[in-house]
């Protein structure tokens, strides 16, 4: 069975998000329709040994001229020196404004790729094809691209909505058990950010797909794409409700970034889990939330495997977290913005957050 959702709002093309099983079969002909020149598949060194082939035939088949253009797997190519070599290889293979460019991999490649073609020309259209679980639930839909620097994640990027996002839960099959489950935090994130029921199943039932149960992945993809795009379709760049969907990132990304995006110590996925414990353990410390909401996160977070306290991502300061917080995209006129949590289920943006009360929180959570 596949499903269409289609992606709205008020400032851009409409688009649309499948989601089923033996979808990569069928990408030349989804393709197709879209294409006025030539394609470029950009992809990383291990995605396009285990799918790269049967990419390119599908779009062969669907009459679409395409090449591959490879990048190392790992965080460290959404960096400015990747972003160029990308960009000066696209101008090798003399792509015009007419062409079009494939992303096929996780959400580095996404990222990447999405914002090589943002710039390219002054833009030129992109196809979201996310082959990790995270990609599929969150960054492949909406239009966020970016790069990140040595002073943080994402700090350099820009809004391109992809054409066309096509999610092939078959594609999962091949991800490490590690990848699977760093990409359920992306999808209890959406149950915890503003559907209560969503979660409880994806604790209880559900929980199957953190396992790989492709029926239960589905079922998962497809209500946080929902959930996404209703977000996204209100609110393109962030300026409102859309922060929401931020839930776990500001403490995830100050964590990931005192790491120096060692994927091998914190996966984004294992960041954004731990951000979302602290998230609610900072809301209940605070009397937002309920404690007992708190801790019911985290089990649930540990029943996935995922990480809910700082001393297993290692020895991180205190003082360093919250300058990397405070140097987060979210952050206004010096103050920090948390997403927080008045229940499970009910999210909300804090534009002021006291930064001594959070210093105090990271102390008390372990860090130095």
């Amino acid at each position: 069975m596949t499903t269409t959702l289609p992606v709205t709002g008020d400032r851009f093309k409409p688009y649309d998000v499948v989601v089923g099983r033996g979808l990569l079969a069928e990408l030349g002909t989804r393709v197709a329709p879209l294409v006025r020149g030539r394609t470029v598949i950009i992809t990383d060194e291990t995605v396009a040994l285990l799918h790269g082939p049967a990419a390119l035939a599908s779009l062969q088949a669907g009459g679409v001229r395409a090449r591959l253009l490879t990048v190392p797997p790992g965080e460290n190519s959404k960096s400015f020196a990747e972003l160029e070599r990308v960009i000066d290889r696209l101008l090798d293979f003399g792509l015009d404004r007419r062409d079009l460019v494939i992303a096929l991999g996780g959400g580095v490649v996404g990222d990447l790729a999405g914002l090589a073609a943002a710039l390219y020309m002054r833009g030129i259209d992109v196809v979201q094809v996310p082959t990790t679980l995270l990609a599929q639930v969150d960054s492949s839909v909406g239009g966020k691209t970016a790069i990140d620097t040595p002073r943080g994640k994402n700090l350099v990027g820009a809004f391109h909505q992809p054409r066309l996002v096509v999610a092939d839960i078959d594609l999962l099959a091949t991800l490490p058990e590690r990848q699977i489950r760093s990409g359920w935090a992306e999808v209890l994130k959406h149950g915890l950010i503003c559907d209560a029921a969503f979660f409880d199943w994806l604790a209880g039932e559900g929980a199957v797909g953190s396992l790989g149960d492709p029926a239960a992945l589905t079922r998962a993809v497809v209500r946080s794409v929902e959930i996404k795009s209703a977000i996204v379709g209100e609110d393109e760049k962030e300026a409102g409700r859309r922060a929401l969907l931020n839930l776990g990132h500001t403490f995830g990304h100050a964590i990931e970034a005192e790491l120096g995006f060692d994927e091998d110590a914190l996966t984004h996925g294992e960041a954004v889990a731990l951000g979302c414990a602290l998230a609610f353990r900072y809301s209940a410390a605070i009397n937002l939330c309920a404690t007992a909401d708190a801790d019911r996160v985290s089990a649930v977070l540990a029943a996935a495997g995922l990480p809910t306290r700082l001393d297993q991502a290692g020895a991180l300061s205190a003082v360093g977290l919250l300058a990397r917080m405070a140097g987060d995209k979210k952050a206004e006129g010096g103050r920090l913005t948390l997403i927080l949590a008045r229940a499970i289920g009910d999210a909300l943006v804090d534009k002021a957050v006291d930064r001594d009360a959070v210093l105090d929180f990271l102390r008390s959570e372990g860090a130095a």
